[in-house]
């Protein structure tokens, strides 16, 4: 697929929003295939936009400060999952300031203290599940995170209802993509967690609560803004919802972990013998070859020529993450799940794009991309070595239709027992 001069067609009819909620994941891969062209032109909602894909779409959409985030995204789906005011809605300096403090909070040092929170609530956790008969990986995997990302955030959870959390967080994931009476009770519960964490901000700043100096928490309730005043503490709040609700939502990554484990076993008794000199390269395809966000939206701040073709500022543009993600010109066999593929991988950027691409400080790449490798990492290695379990029959089909994709039963596993390794710790 490619374009030629200035020739960025145009679909047919008067606006693509029912086909676009039907294909889903595919709406754009599909449309590109059929016109022969990395972009093509429509309207969402009434709205002109421009779809575009692969990896010189992806490399002009993140770099070179061309775009900013402002209306990029519906309102529905920016409440749910970033908000006003949080870093990933910033542009330039701004957002370089805002996105430091992240990154800090993210250094090795932070990442090794996250995995081991999670890998000892992962142990607290399977002792449950021997006693529960069969389980909902998904939704017990939530619960796990929620306990996980508060304790490392430094948050003690006898003062803080983990349970109530871990609903509210994963109906925000859950609902981002949605429309109606779904939407807005996920939006109405986010209003009650937006209470909760200006709480926290709050009783740290007052003194009232008490959290270990560089955590998470202290760290988003001490933040300054550029002049140096502190952050407005529905911001500060709004910053911490976005440091809790991202570690919740890997929850989605470990279960289709979980499910290539299943489909392709080879690779969990590869792990389960203690080989891991391609656990990184499964966690990579897991991220490239599962359904996660599917675009990226932008606004252009600044005019430029793609290909010849003009983009004026505030033309908004729909970069389509699933479809670079499986461009056969960037990965063969695109649908295939095949970790070898990245034995050699040069690491580029603009290809691999499952939470953003280009530079963590200076484009919007996610900057807890590491943290989600992390824990991936210790899940694969939790459901290779720490627990033995079976899968029963069940729906595993995973709907590309279906904002935020998964297996349609969530993933369920039975007869679950700690592993001899695990006794002998």
């Amino acid at each position: 697929m490619s374009l030629t001069l200035d020739s960025i067609p145009t679909l047919p009819g008067i606006d693509s929003t029912l086909a676009f909620l039907k294909d889903g994941y595919l709406f754009a891969s599909k449309r590109c295939a059929r016109l022969g062209s990395d972009a093509f032109h429509t309207r969402l909602g009434g709205r002109p936009v421009t779809f575009m894909l692969g990896a010189d779409a992806s490399r002009t959409f993140w770099s070179g400060g061309r775009f900013d985030r402002h209306g990029s995204i519906p309102p529905t789906a920016t409440h749910l999952l970033q908000d006003n005011g949080s870093s990933q809605t910033l542009d330039g300096e701004e957002h370089r300031h805002r996105k430091r403090m992240f990154l800090e909070m993210m250094e090795p040092p932070e990442r090794d203290r996250l995995r081991a929170v999670f890998a000892a609530e992962w142990d607290d956790a399977a002792g449950r599940w021997q006693e529960q008969g069969e389980i909902v990986l998904h939704d017990e995997l939530q619960s796990v995170l929620t306990r996980t990302a508060m304790l490392w955030a430094g948050l003690d959870l006898r003062e803080n209802d983990a349970a109530s959390r871990a609903f509210e967080l994963g109906e925000m994931v859950e609902n981002a993509g949605r429309f109606g009476p779904r939407n807005w009770m996920a939006r109405t519960l986010r209003f009650r967690t937006e209470w909760w964490a200006r709480g926290v901000i709050d009783g740290v700043r007052e003194g009232s609560l008490d959290v270990p100096e560089g955590s998470a928490v202290h760290r988003l309730a001490t933040q300054t803004n550029l002049d140096g005043t502190l952050l407005d503490r529905a911001v500060a709040g709004v910053e911490l919802l976005n440091t809790v609700r991202p570690i919740v939502a890997i929850s989605r990554f470990i279960v289709f972990a979980a499910l290539c484990l299943n489909e392709v076993p080879r690779w969990r008794e590869t792990f389960a013998a203690g080989d891991d000199s391609d656990l990184a390269h499964f966690v990579t395809e897991v991220r490239r070859h599962a359904p996660f966000f599917r675009v990226m939206g932008g606004r252009v701040r600044r005019a430029f020529e793609w290909r010849q073709h003009p983009f004026s500022i505030g033309q908004w543009v729909l970069l389509d993450l699933y479809g670079t993600n499986h461009d056969p010109r960037l990965w063969p066999e695109p649908y295939r799940f095949r970790p070898e593929r990245f034995r050699d991988w040069p690491g580029d950027p603009y290809t691999l794009i499952p939470q953003g691409g280009g530079e963590y400080l200076h484009d919007h790449r996610c900057a807890g991309e590491p943290v989600t490798i992390e824990l991936m990492r210790e899940g694969v290695r939790a459901l290779s070595r720490s627990i033995e379990y079976g899968v029963p029959p069940q729906d595993l089909r995973v709907s590309l239709r279906h904002f935020p994709a998964g297996p349609a039963s969530g993933f369920r596993i039975n007869r679950v027992r700690r592993s001899r390794a695990t006794w002998t710790v």
